[in-house]
């Protein structure tokens, strides 16, 4: 079939500038040219501060995305978008199953999102709820209410208890050694830590 999407489809997390620039150039498609936002909202400010950037990837093609950000309780879902020839196969579905397990696993026990109100119903198919006690509002041209959702951080949730080199591990990729890992095999080798050099 054309433009399925394989078994291949994966989600990444953006860890350099090239892939932020990425991600927000893939919204800028979505949102600056479907819904017509302005430049203004769309690049609000919070794309380099306290925020992931998930990316969905159809083999090297980059597809949707989905950013989030982190607040002391819970992860808020914001700013997901998929290329309009792929919405028909399953990418959004990834994506958020892929946001949930990513701030479970960072310990969060609640995710937030803002539903514009003829998309609430989509929200529920991905376990959102709507916060009934909270009234709606507006932003951008389109009313919104308040959704939530319950996580479950697994076991091995990232706390100040985890191991410390699991802790300095690249954001999301915690089950891989990373370079502070490799770190242990050059002292072993030059036979423990390295001596301050004196002062001359």
């Amino acid at each position: 079939m054309k433009n399925a999407i394989p078994d291949s489809l994966k989600v990444t997390i953006a860890r350099n500038l090239d892939q932020v620039v990425m991600a927000m150039t893939l919204r800028g498609v979505i949102y600056l040219g479907e819904q017509f936002a302005p430049y203004s909202e769309e690049y609000d400010g919070n794309d380099l501060v306290g925020a992931a950037h998930l990316i969905a990837w159809r083999g090297a093609e980059p597809v949707g995305v989905l950013r989030l950000r982190f607040f002391a309780d819970f992860a808020k879902v914001e700013r997901a978008a998929v290329l309009r020839q792929f919405r028909r196969y399953g990418v959004m579905r990834v994506l958020m199953q892929e946001a949930q397990r990513y701030s479970a696993r960072r310990g969060y026990r609640k995710m937030l999102g803002h539903a514009q109100l003829n998309r609430v119903k989509y929200w529920r198919t991905h376990g959102f709820r709507i916060r009934a006690e909270r009234p709606e509002f507006g932003f951008s041209d389109y009313k919104y209410v308040e959704i939530e959702r319950d996580l479950v951080p697994p076991a091995n949730a990232i706390t100040m208890d985890a191991d410390p080199m699991v802790v300095i591990r690249p954001d999301g990729d915690w089950d891989r050694p990373g370079p502070f890992d490799l770190s242990l095999a050059r002292m072993q080798e030059e036979g423990g830590e390295r001596k301050p050099e004196e002062a001359a």
